[in-house]
């Protein structure tokens, strides 16, 4: 045998050899990286309720483990004729879930809100009418609140919420001191 058909038979030698330790390792990482069909960390959710008042109201939420998550919601009002007083709100929330899957079942939050609600009314009783005082009112709100989650296989989200909160600075300027959050959300977990 020439020296140069040894040198190409060792170089095939430990090019397959690379190759197939590079194959094996794949393949490991690939069995560690196998996870729980529930446990992915965003969602997206729509208010079903929402379109009742007149409104849109979306949702995102992160899951930081199997039993906490972050979130924000928006929500705007777009007819004025069925929801005349709250105009939209910003609610970033933290959620503590209870459930045996992962970011599931029964939760409970904490938020907070930047909202927007129309200044005090003054009703005319002759002509019953109504007008705004003063122009809207920006305050913010803080909260609290509880529900229900469940999850599909498939990724789905279904879940019920509600909660209260109190405004904090220029309740006087409304005709309220509380803030509401009632939810019929569907979404997708990815």
């Amino acid at each position: 045998m020439s020296i140069r058909l040894l040198f190409k038979l060792s170089i095939m030698k430990k090019s397959i050899f690379v190759f197939i330790t590079l194959f094996s390792l794949t393949l490991v990482k690939a069995q560690e990286t196998h996870t729980d069909p529930y446990e992915k960390n965003n969602e997206f959710k729509l208010n079903l309720i929402s379109p009742l008042a007149g409104a849109f109201q979306g949702s995102y939420e992160r899951h930081l483990n199997k039993k906490s998550s972050l979130g924000i919601s928006f929500f705007k009002v777009y007819d004025n004729t069925k929801e005349d007083d709250l105009n939209y709100y910003i609610s970033p929330y933290y959620r503590m879930h209870f459930g045996k899957k992962y970011a599931s079942g029964f939760f409970v939050e904490g938020f907070s809100m930047l909202t927007s609600i129309d200044g005090n009314k003054i009703y005319d009783p002759i002509d019953h009418s109504k007008f705004t005082e003063k122009p809207d009112v920006i305050d913010v709100a803080l909260g609290a609140g509880l529900g229900g989650k469940w999850v599909t296989k498939s990724g789905f989200v279904f879940e019920i919420n509600a909660g209260y909160g109190f405004l904090l600075f220029n309740a006087e300027k409304t005709d309220h001191t509380i803030v509401g959050k009632v939810g019929l959300n569907v979404g997708y977990r990815f």
